[in-house]
């Protein structure tokens, strides 16, 4: 039983359940299902937590108030991506719940638990359940439940890890990419391997030893898992502020920043400011913080070609031989790994990551097509904010281009169906160019901001449906309004019903508007699809 600890034994805890994350790293990477806008989860916690073991076992501390702090100082400096943040976060509340504290029992420690979960939550602007937010949040709750009649730490311990492993566990049931990616949350794993890494100390009195390959390169799972992620914002931009003034308010700094990207922390702390932000202008963030003070560990990367470098790397095994030389190739415009496969089961050769909140640039469509054997190249914009940028691409090959004007994946597919090898290739462009006509495309989406539809006020957040861009349904469920909608586009010529659910939508959810949709139009022939595209529910396409 253990009813107080003292600083060498948290010291010691504390480098123990480091070493359990790091060793444990490249799992951590296989479960991010992410983007790679930080590099991997498990790379990112490890490093944190090894920045601050190095300064642990460089010194000998008198209190437990004095061990926190250090950790909590040399984490926030050496966070790296939001999980490294949020968990210097963490470190930084159980300092704040046990400062000028010479020794800490049951009590004491399940409060600084719960000052974690306070700090790491104030540090996010945008808290998610199913992360490693909700997972610390849930063990801390568990702790101070627990020692309200519990004296014994290592007690203490083993239910609140009992509780951050039934949190972890329900995360995929709380974040639609997880259940369908099958794994748990990265960020909660990673908290819970440092409480076990903690509890073994406690059990055994040794420190779990850091393994040889703690250190190993993220994995080409995890990479490949990422392919089909939007990154909007490009630069990962990370830098910590010595600030001039050491009581200077940061907060119109943070406004001055916070509509410039996404994934933004901002975390002051004893004149130094540590900052991370995805943004698109770096510059001028960099600009703002130099107002407040000095900057050290300036860290810029470029999301979007690390994003490129790791996916190619990935794909490497499965290149195919160089393609034989033809009379047409083709290339789409496209997000979501659904429709990606049946656009690749359609023969398009080349499929350009992108769509409505992630417009493809003329080089980007001219990169995928340059090394394309073809006479003749097809290319499907599947955006009417991209069909310029597609025609631009003319200007850059001696190539012939073909720009079908596709306004969406479903129009793609009809003009692809049509498309005949015997055909010249202007008789080709204009049948193409003439059957999308007879394609009505509808999508399921949700308000980003409030507006004002037929006159009523339409809170953000709220479920629309569009028939052809345009707003035409207002509510409260993704399926309800696709019933809706899809009663005000069908009439009695319609022949053909595509629907093609999104990466937010349950199988469950699928089968049932599968179940609807056929038995409402039993006169068309109607199929759904995972398209697994972001942002919208459902696109459907009526003909």
């Amino acid at each position: 039983m253990i009813y107080t600890v003292d600083s060498g034994a948290l010291k010691s805890a504390l480098i123990s359940a480091a070493n359990n994350l790091c060793n444990n790293k490249d799992i951590l990477n296989d479960l991010n299902v992410f983007p790679v806008p930080d590099g991997d989860t498990g790379s990112n916690m490890s490093m944190t937590v090894m920045a601050a073991v190095r300064e642990l076992e460089a010194s000998d501390f008198a209190t437990v108030s004095d061990v926190l702090k250090c950790v909590s100082s040399a984490a926030l400096r050496g966070a790296r991506g939001n999980s490294g943040v949020i968990l210097s976060q963490l470190f930084r509340g159980m300092a704040k719940g046990l400062k000028d504290k010479q020794t800490a029992d049951a009590k004491e420690l399940a409060q600084s638990f719960k000052e974690a979960v306070n700090a790491a939550y104030r540090a996010v602007m945008k808290p998610a359940e199913g992360t490693i937010l909700s997972v610390s949040r849930d063990a801390a709750d568990k702790a101070l439940s627990i020692a309200e009649t519990e004296t014994d730490i290592y007690v203490l311990l083993e239910e609140t890890i009992k509780e951050a492993q039934k949190s972890l566990d329900n995360t995929p049931n709380l974040l639609p990419q997880l259940k369908l990616a099958g794994v748990v949350d990265a960020g909660g794993q990673g908290v819970l391997y440092l409480l076990e890494g903690a509890l073994s100390y406690a059990k055994t009195g040794s420190i779990v030893a850091l393994s040889d390959s703690s250190m190993a390169q993220p994995s080409k799972k995890s990479a490949a898992q990422a392919s089909n992620a939007n990154i909007e914002f490009a630069y990962c931009t990370e830098f910590l502020i010595n600030k001039k003034y050491a009581n200077e308010d940061c907060s119109s700094f943070v406004d001055s920043i916070k509509t410039k990207g996404d994934s933004m922390v901002v975390i002051d702390d004893d004149g130094i400011v540590k900052v991370h932000i995805h943004t698109n202008h770096p510059g001028f963030v960099i600009e703002q913080a130099l107002k407040l003070g000095e900057l050290t560990n300036l860290k810029i990367d470029n999301m979007r070609y690390q994003h490129e470098e790791i996916i190619e790397d990935a794909k490497k095994p499965e290149k195919e031989e160089e393609m034989p030389h033809r009379e047409y190739a083709f290339a789409a415009v496209a997000s979501g790994d659904g429709f990606a496969e049946i656009l690749k089961d359609m023969e398009i050769d080349r499929i350009v990551e992108g769509g409505q909140t992630m417009n493809p640039s003329t080089d980007d469509i001219y990169s995928a097509i340059k090394d394309l054997n073809a006479d003749n190249i097809v290319i499907f914009p599947n955006n009417k904010n991209i069909i310029m940028a597609a025609e631009q691409v003319k200007n850059l090959t001696d190539k012939n281009i073909i720009v079908i004007p596709t306004r969406s994946v479903p129009e793609c597919i009809t003009a692809k169906l049509a498309f005949a090898p015997e055909m010249s290739p202007e008789e080709n462009r204009d049948e193409m160019t003439e059957v999308i006509k007879n394609v009505r495309t509808g999508s399921v989406t949700y308000s980003v901001r409030d507006f004002v539809f037929n006159d009523e006020k339409v809170e953000k957040g709220k479920i629309l449906g569009l028939d052809g861009g345009k707003i035409t349904k207002v509510g409260e469920n993704p399926i309800d309004v696709l019933k809706e909608l899809l009663a005000s586009m069908a009439d009695e010529e319609s022949e053909i019903i595509s629907i093609y659910y999104g990466d937010e939508v349950s199988e469950e959810d699928a089968e049932a508007i599968t179940e609807y949709a056929q038995n409402a139009y039993s006169d068309c022939d109607v199929a759904v699809f995972r398209g697994g595209q972001p942002i919208y529910y459902y696109i459907v396409s009526v003909e």
